[in-house]
């Protein structure tokens, strides 16, 4: 006697629907949803890197911390998770180093504009050379938010890659970095800065420095400002009071933007 054949059960839309999302997700679909991170090394010492397919996103020091806090701080300001990466990209380990002309791609797609601008405008400084938040405020187009391009540093994504550690205050001095003063002074004095000199002419009342031979009034810590031997060399503790001995302000350094 044959078997009866198995009655085909009735298809629940619902179960079907379901199946269908146990498909292969499409190729970088996970790139969508995850944010990569993984350590490196770097001159604050080894590094949690967060970064996304438009660059690196976040960077804080492993010291102090482990990985479920640096998770919960990234998802705080990006609303992603993270998954852990075997590398970085190119271009974001020479720069954590240090390499001169390291320039990485950063993502900073997750900030306000003005925020964009800061962090843009901070990126810009030379290396061993400093501003001051003025400075800063001036060239991401708010002259008038001093104040507010130094919250927007206090809370740097991207130390290193954005060198928070080159804005000083107004006075002269280094004041106050994330990873705390005597790190500050670590990264300058690595780059080549003169902090030293700089502390002389910041107790002396010296902001701008000028040279006679050229007519130009420059930041202390421009290349050009360095040129200056000291027999042409005049210190001034306002642009405004340069420009009334008649010097004219440095394109380089860019003086007229602080």
């Amino acid at each position: 006697m044959t078997p009866p054949t198995p009655a085909t059960p009735p298809t629940d839309p619902l179960l079907a629907a379901l199946t269908g999302l146990g498909a292969t997700a499409p190729a970088g679909f996970d790139d969508l949803v995850f944010t990569q991170w993984t350590n490196a090394p770097s001159r604050l010492g080894d590094v949690r890197v967060a970064f996304a397919a438009d660059g690196a996103q976040f960077v804080r020091p492993v010291a102090g911390t482990d990985d479920a806090t640096f998770a919960a701080e990234y998802r705080s300001r990006f609303a992603r998770p993270l998954r852990p990466a075997r590398r970085l990209p190119a271009g974001i380990g020479p720069a954590l180093r240090g390499a001169a002309g390291a320039r990485p791609e950063l993502d900073l797609a997750a900030g306000s504009p003005f925020e964009r601008a800061v962090l843009a405008a901070t990126r810009r400084i030379p290396a061993g050379q400093v501003r001051p938040y003025s400075w800063v405020a001036r060239e991401a187009g708010h002259p008038g938010a001093v104040r507010a391009a130094g919250t927007v540093l206090a809370r740097n994504p991207l130390p290193l890659l954005v060198p928070c550690h080159r804005v000083v205050r107004a006075d002269g001095a280094l004041g106050g970095y994330m990873f705390g003063p005597d790190r500050k002074a670590e990264l300058l004095t690595a780059e080549g800065a003169d902090l030293t000199e700089l502390a002389s002419l910041t107790r002396a009342g010296v902001h701008f420095l000028a040279s006679d031979t050229t007519g130009i009034v420059c930041f202390p810590t421009c290349r050009d400002a360095r040129r200056i031997t000291p027999a042409h060399r005049h210190g001034f503790r306002t642009l405004d009071d340069a420009r009334r001995a008649g010097y004219r302000p440095c394109r380089t350094c860019r003086p007229a933007a602080a």
